[in-house]
């Protein structure tokens, strides 16, 4: 009877070794996915982030140099700084917001919940909730911008809602670009929309 409740304690215990080193291989299996992963860490984080693109105007006949003039002023809550990386960028977690000035001075306003500038190409990745309120009253809203700074462009490839409060026009489409003075509107593929026509009253 002795021999055989040795036996049987042996082959419990060589079952329950075998199970827990099977366990641990499993485990150690799918973690390893998750390990060839590799970790970024941004090089710094700033909060109340702001940036100004400015246009130094040429010297004039006095040899005085004018007053600087702002193009884009683009703030967010939270920035994160990935420029030390081989394709350098920076995020905007919470939010972004870029104050757009023409030629005249006359501000347009475009809003994000986030936002990436890749630092090498001069674009700007506007994602969720984009809103571009431009400085004549037109309004788009799309769930994805881009912004290409070097080529003054515009664009997205997703769904957008245009409106214009001033002649009544609201637009459903796919697809736009235009440049970044806004006079310039391509709509790729447009779907339901309407603009209201006033009649003219003779006297």
């Amino acid at each position: 009877m002795k021999l055989f409740h040795i036996n049987n304690f042996k082959s419990i215990a060589v079952v329950c070794a075998t199970a827990m080193l099977f366990l641990a291989c499993a485990d150690e299996y799918s973690k390893t996915g998750d390990e060839l992963k590799k970790k970024l860490y941004p090089q710094w984080t700033a909060e109340n982030y702001k940036l100004v693109y400015t246009e130094i105007p040429e010297v004039t006949l006095a040899e005085q140099i004018a007053e600087t003039k702002k193009l884009v002023v683009l703030t967010g809550a939270i920035s994160e700084n990935f420029e030390n990386l081989a394709f350098p960028y920076i995020t905007f977690p919470k939010g972004l917001k870029i104050d757009y000035f023409d030629k005249e001075g006359n501000k347009s306003v475009i809003l994000a919940d986030y936002g990436i500038i890749y630092s090498g190409t001069d674009i700007i990745d506007l994602i969720g909730n984009v809103i571009i309120e431009m400085q004549d009253g037109k309004k788009l809203e799309t769930p994805q911008l881009y912004y290409d700074r070097a080529n003054k462009w515009i664009f997205t490839q997703e769904k957008f809602k245009f409106s214009d409060e001033k002649d009544g026009t609201l637009i459903h489409g796919m697809g736009m670009d235009f440049n970044e003075d806004f006079t310039i509107l391509n709509a790729h593929k447009t779907g339901d929309g309407y603009k209201i026509i006033k009649d003219e009253i003779d006297d």
